[in-house]
């Protein structure tokens, strides 16, 4: 929803730790080879998704990261291993309704 790095737009988000509004001066986009804008909505997904099925309570900044290395993972193919960060966890957004429905 604010895709800065990605697209060239910034904007609010709801996604905690993710974004400072502005390109870090320090950033070198030499050392990644893409970047991707995954939905909120479908970060948010994955949240209630790693907690019903994998007994794991992840704040959305993981459920984007493991929404990304699934898409990364399905375009590499079967012979490839995928590894991602579980960077926060789900107990901030206890009280927001994230995990109503999980």
């Amino acid at each position: 929803s604010a895709p800065l790095i990605t697209e060239g737009r910034g904007g609010s988000h709801g996604v905690e730790g993710i974004g400072i509004g502005f390109v870090p001066p320090l950033l070198d986009n030499r050392l990644y080879d893409e970047a991707w804008a995954i939905p909120e909505a479908e970060a948010r997904e994955m949240c209630r998704r790693l907690a019903r099925e994998e007994g794991i309570l992840a704040g959305t900044s993981t459920g984007l990261n493991v929404v990304a290395a699934l898409r990364l993972a399905k375009d590499l193919g079967p012979t490839k291993t995928v590894v991602t960060v579980a960077c926060d966890t789900g107990l901030k957004y206890m009280n927001g309704g994230l995990f109503s429905d999980a």
